[in-house]
């Protein structure tokens, strides 16, 4: 059974190895379906947005190829940014940040939630959700995927949506949180889709 880690010991060194020894088994390959649909229904291309924990930056593509002008991704793996900066190189639409989410300032129309609070040890999503607020401009929205299974071990850590609803209510209005009809195969009936605002 794997061990579970502790919060000390996910930092950049331990996310840097996962993409070196390419041991991302969370990584579609691809957008995120249920996230392409709610991207593609979007008309203001200017929307100043944030993908934190980004991986592979499979949405943040999607939005520049689709027109996007303000996006921000933030990582905390050096090795994972370096890659994106090539595959972006010369980009003025994007932005890429190596460092901490927790430590990040801003003010963003859209915030897009995709494995990001999965991989953040559960002690921390109280600060995650205090950040998140901080973070989103008065209008702005938290959009995006929460796992809503059980792990073993970790991470990705379990969540569930009565933890989440408890976690976050008093702090982010809650548009929509309910079970995601458009998944991607490897995670049919395993995801809800969030829509939060300030």
């Amino acid at each position: 059974m794997k061990e579970s880690q502790t919060l000390e010991n996910l930092d950049q060194e331990f996310w840097n190895s996962k993409y070196e020894n390419n041991l991302t088994g969370w990584d579609l390959g691809e957008v995120s379906p249920p996230i392409k649909t709610y991207i593609d229904q979007i008309e203001n291309k200017d929307l100043k947005i944030l993908i934190p924990g980004a991986g592979n930056a499979y949405e943040a593509k999607y939005l520049i190829d689709n027109g996007f002008t303000n996006v921000t991704v933030i990582d905390i793996a050096p090795k994972l940014i370096s890659k994106l900066q090539k595959d972006f190189k010369n980009n003025p639409n994007i932005h890429l940040i190596h460092g901490d989410f927790f430590k990040h300032e801003g003010a963003y129309d859209l915030i897009i939630e995709q494995t990001f609070f999965c991989a953040i040890h559960p002690s921390l999503r109280p600060k995650y959700v205090q950040k998140m607020k901080s973070l989103l401009s008065d209008e702005g929205k938290l959009c995006g995927l929460l796992f809503d299974r059980e792990f073993v071990g970790g991470p990705p850590f379990e969540g569930n949506k009565e933890e989440y609803l408890d976690l976050m209510e008093g702090n982010l209005k809650i548009e929509k949180m309910e079970k995601c009809y458009n998944s991607h195969p490897a995670r049919k009936d395993t995801e809800l889709w969030i829509n939060l605002k300030k």
